[in-house]
């Protein structure tokens, strides 16, 4: 065992150097600055932004059971998503090391987070019999989706021409 001296261990000290993780712990776990925006949408997932800096955007996404975004990316933003209640489905589409076209499923459910990189292809439902609520962070602020196509031959493709969607 030993002392650290006061001073020596570097903390952040700003949110813009705080993990997107992080950050979306932090406000999933904060409802009263959510709560009065929460809305729930029969015909589409529902989002509503919280926050935007010069640094990320944070949204709160409502999902009625079987609602679901399409297969997508977000450009160059990386960043994570905590699910507040219920629980989601991610579907990863990527090719594997040896080539292989994959679609990789991830069960997300109360308190936990999916952490995600650059042009990280995914499609997030809720095949539950509940509704979810997630708080979702991507870094940079203000970047663009772009829609994919999964092609069981060659993965993940872009869809060209469709223009790219703004909100979660």
């Amino acid at each position: 065992m030993f002392a650290v001296p006061p001073n020596t261990v570097a903390l952040p000290s700003q949110r813009a150097t705080s993990h997107p993780a992080l950050i979306a712990r932090e406000y999933a776990a904060d409802r009263d600055r959510w709560r009065h925006l929460l809305r729930y949408d029969p015909r589409e997932r529902w989002s509503a932004l919280i926050d935007r800096t010069e640094d990320h955007e944070v949204w709160l996404l409502s999902w009625l059971p079987g609602q679901h975004t399409d297969l997508h990316d977000h450009g160059g933003a990386a960043g994570a998503l905590t699910v507040v209640s219920g629980t989601l489905t991610e579907r990863v589409a990527r090719v594997e090391p040896d080539g292989r076209p994959a679609l990789v499923l991830h069960q997300v459910a109360i308190g936990q987070s999916r952490v995600f990189g650059p042009n990280h292809v995914h499609r997030v439902s809720n095949d539950g019999a509940d509704p979810a609520v997630s708080v979702h962070v991507y870094r940079p602020a203000r970047h663009t989706m772009t829609p994919y196509r999964f092609d069981p031959a060659r993965g993940p493709v872009p869809q060209r021409g469709t223009g790219g969607a703004r909100d979660q």
